[in-house]
């Protein structure tokens, strides 16, 4: 079970790639079980937020906060309740599935021992029994995203941050992953995922990011 922790806090958030203000004054809390869903067109920043919320790159402006806690004054405290599964899959193509889930869990500090039933519960949960023992070369698309979505559940992690997580998935293995994030709220996690396609989230929050662009005359002074 995830354990529980506090609230994420984004206040006034501001992005910058290069000279160019992508989003200002963008702010959410996300409790335990909550999820978030961004929307909004190509370049509006939706994985620019989730890279800020991963601390992959800084804020141009505002504070996020873990609780009380800014995130600046703890990054790698706060990094330590986050899993990030970004637009590419990070799969080694020599290995097989197993072996990437087993290298990623020794990544979160998971022992041999102690992942084992962990890894065939995420290749059950993504039904990936069938080619767990197959060099991930052969996998097709939709089977190398499954398995990067199967990290999820290897090792414990509060907030699930996913990028386009439905992209090649068929009809089943969108239901899998919908049924993965049900059962993670469910035990106290939270999710923020940017997607273009519906996503069946129960009482998810929805953020637009056009809606947090700068206006002309704002963008043409910064």
């Amino acid at each position: 079970m995830t354990e529980l922790a506090p609230d994420l806090i984004a206040e006034d958030l501001a992005c910058r790639r290069g000279e160019r203000l992508v989003f200002s004054g963008l702010s959410f809390r996300l409790p335990p079980g909550g999820a978030l869903v961004l929307t909004g067109a190509n370049g509006s920043g939706k994985t620019s937020l989730l890279r800020l919320v991963a601390t992959l790159i800084a804020p141009a402006a505002g504070r996020l906060s873990w609780g009380v806690v800014a995130v600046e004054n703890d990054i790698a405290g706060y990094r330590a309740h986050l899993h990030y599964v970004g637009h590419q899959e990070g799969i080694k193509p020599a290995l097989m599935p197993r072996e990437n889930l087993a290298f990623w869990a020794a990544l979160r500090g998971c022992g041999r021992l102690e992942a084992e039933p962990a890894l065939d519960a995420a290749l059950a949960a993504f039904g990936l029994q069938a080619v767990a023992d197959w060099p991930c070369r052969w996998l097709s698309a939709g089977q190398r995203r499954r398995l990067a979505l199967a990290r999820l559940l290897v090792a414990p992690a509060s907030i699930w941050l996913l990028d386009e997580p439905t992209a090649a998935l068929d009809r089943d293995g969108q239901h899998r992953l919908e049924e993965a994030i049900t059962r993670h709220r469910a035990a106290g996690g939270r999710v923020i995922a940017a997607t273009h396609a519906p996503i069946g989230l129960d009482r998810a929050d929805t953020i637009i990011l056009d809606d947090f662009a700068p206006l002309p005359d704002a963008a043409a002074a910064a």
